[in-house]
């Protein structure tokens, strides 16, 4: 099905609205399961009312709009009612920040495969996602990982999930959300920067490669990636430079200059070392043909989290907290972040 122009305009108009330099992407879009576990380690009560609150606490954090230019939901946030609007997206789209929410329904195992993983949610999506349009979302993510190893990442792995990255896109174009695709490199193990080098070019080789195949309109999406980075147990020391060098190389070989943005996800980096290295990105090369930025979860929220700690009396703090976060990345994003900023 080719799209209509009204679709189009509307795909177009989301993506220019997105992916706007010096802005970036919060991803508040933690599974209950996930945001329990980082709630527990800091003996939070994780509720229903505490992630609304939570979540509340970080949209309506002030000069929240000056840094951030989407915010991916969760489903359970997206119906929740917060104190000043009917709505999240209500809420966002009055501050000119475009809302968005996950819509993969998590991980399963691939059959005959080394335990790898693949994401669920095809079957029924398109009714979804005309679920999710009417209440004012304007994009989607969908989010893919790939472990390594000295067996994995496999061919079937690569090839089952970026089937799938690509399945998905086509059915978000046809409805008139744009999709974010993010095909996740694990930083768990002990690799080395070459071999992460290795899997996230042919990873994203792959994954362009059935975009072409099915169609879908590069100039209408946004890749989240992860950032080329040796293993967390790896020995060998890699400096941001290195990092920002072997990350862009990569894009260059494999993202075709028609993408838009490129919002990084930062994969269990530190707060300060996912900005860091975004930043040099901006500083090894001046100029880049796709929108380079942020779409972080844990590192633009650890430092609010710990500073709220379910207390009410601490939300002005947890926000200054965010937002000094969200302000840094966007610095990074011109390639003006110093790490001086940080004290």
């Amino acid at each position: 099905m080719i799209a209509s122009s009204a679709i189009t305009n509307e795909l177009e108009k989301t993506v220019a609205s997105i992916a706007r330099p010096g802005k970036g992407i919060l991803a508040a879009d933690e599974s209950t399961g996930t945001i329990s576990k980082r709630f527990n380690a800091l003996k939070i009560p994780c509720t229903e009312e505490s992630r609304k609150a939570y979540r509340e606490l970080l949209f309506t954090s002030p000069g929240i709009e000056q840094y951030i230019s989407g915010i991916i939901l969760f489903e359970e946030t997206l119906y929740q009612k917060p104190e000043i609007a009917n709505t999240f997206p209500e809420l966002l789209l009055e501050k000119g920040i475009i809302p968005g929410v996950k819509v993969d329904k998590g991980l399963i195992n691939i059959a005959n495969s080394q335990s790898e993983k693949t994401t669920q949610g095809l079957d029924g999506l398109a009714e979804r996602l005309e679920t999710y349009k009417r209440s004012s979302t304007k994009f989607v993510k969908w989010r893919e990982v790939f472990s390594i190893s000295d067996l994995t990442p496999s061919r079937l792995a690569i090839q089952t999930n970026a089937e799938n990255l690509a399945r998905y896109a086509a059915i978000c174009q046809e409805i008139g959300l744009v999709p974010i695709i993010e095909p996740e490199v694990l930083i768990d193990g002990n690799h080395t920067l070459i071999k992460s080098f290795e899997i996230c070019e042919e990873v994203l080789h792959q994954v362009f490669h059935r975009l072409h195949l099915h169609k879908v309109v590069l100039e209408h999406i946004i890749l989240k990636p992860s950032m080329v980075t040796p293993g967390k147990t790896c020995l060998s020391k890699t400096s941001p430079k290195e990092i920002a060098e072997a990350t862009i190389q990569v894009l260059c070989r494999t993202v075709p200059c028609a993408v838009p943005s490129i919002n990084f996800l930062s994969g269990g980096q530190s707060p300060e070392d996912a900005t860091q290295n975004l930043n040099s990105m901006h500083r090894f090369r001046n100029v880049l043909p796709w929108n380079v930025s942020f779409s972080f979860s844990r590192a633009l929220q650890e430092p609010c989290m710990k500073a709220w700690l379910g207390k009410t009396q601490n939300i002005l703090t947890a926000q200054d907290a965010f937002i000094k976060r969200a302000k840094l990345n966007s610095l990074a994003c011109l390639g003006e972040y110093d790490s001086t900023l940080e004290s």
